[in-house]
């Protein structure tokens, strides 16, 4: 079975583990990162993060990028949405098409 985890402020993540998703809290630059490799190395298929936490790992991300797994996807934390995950679809969406079908340009 695939494994499924989630990087973030506590309270932006806690409700995750009512739906089985490995939380793993971290607040600092050098926390998130370590997670992100460390996850990548136990095999997790998806790795959920905030949009917060992304902003401080985005050198991490990126090395994952056009990886088949682990999938990382941006989410909104407790705190609303900065439009960072959609920004994250509109450019995958645009790499794979070549055109941004999302939003028209």
């Amino acid at each position: 079975m695939s494994k499924v985890g989630i990087i973030g402020d506590k309270d932006s993540i806690m409700g995750f583990l009512a739906l089985g998703i490995d939380i793993f809290p971290a607040y600092t630059t050098e926390e998130i990162k370590k997670l992100i490799h460390k996850l990548v190395e136990r095999e997790y298929a998806i790795i959920y993060i905030t949009e917060e936490a992304s902003l401080l790992a985005g050198e991490s991300i990126a090395k994952y990028k056009d990886m088949e797994l682990p999938a990382i996807i941006v989410i909104p934390g407790i705190g609303g949405s900065m439009g960072l995950g959609m920004n994250e679809v509109r450019e995958s969406a645009k790499r794979a098409i070549g055109a941004d079908i999302l939003f028209g340009e």
